[in-house]
């Protein structure tokens, strides 16, 4: 397998190439860019990301927490305050709430060092064709293919007036 790396200088022609690659069927791509646009995140069409599920387990666990620690804790030490049942849902909903807004940001900001991968010194390592010059004027694309398809996705990035396109070393 072989990475190819072209740098683009305009930001419409990083989409039209990128759906020209994801049509010839390379859909291994990873495209940077300087700025945010929702254009290239719908050309190389990945999907929504793992984190959010992250924060919907965080949350649940921490509303579910919430509600049981305090029942628990009513049930164990019952106190009568005026005929009112021991566990009551609305006084400790602003506990559990409290619990489902802490335990959704820890898992997110787990869930976001774990599928972003960072630090890359310890769960995985830098891109090997990012370079500074994406995050301030140009935009770039990696196109992993076989070998013998070099030659086309050269010519593809080039027919997008790609300013250099080389090969990724490994």
């Amino acid at each position: 397998m072989a990475e190819v790396l072209g740098v683009l200088s305009k930001p419409d022609a990083l989409v039209r190439a990128l759906e020209q690659l994801k049509a010839a069927g390379f859909d291994d791509l990873d495209a940077y860019s300087p700025v945010p646009s929702h254009e290239i995140e719908e050309a190389i069409g990945r999907g929504p990301s793992w984190v959010r599920l992250w924060t919907l387990v965080g949350g649940l666990t921490g509303v579910t927490l919430g509600y049981l620690f305090t029942i628990w804790t009513a049930y164990d030490w019952p106190i009568m305050i005026g005929g009112k049942p021991f566990a009551s849902i609305p006084a400790y909903t602003v506990i559990a709430f409290e619990l489902t807004i802490l335990f959704g940001g820890l898992a997110t900001l787990l869930g976001l060092l774990v599928v972003g991968k960072l630090p890359y010194g310890s769960f995985g390592k830098q891109d090997k064709g990012y370079s500074p010059r994406f995050s301030a004027e140009e935009f770039g694309v990696v196109v992993e293919c076989a070998e013998r398809d070099v030659a086309e996705v050269d010519a593809l990035l080039r027919s997008h007036h790609a300013l250099e396109v080389n090969l990724v070393e490994a």
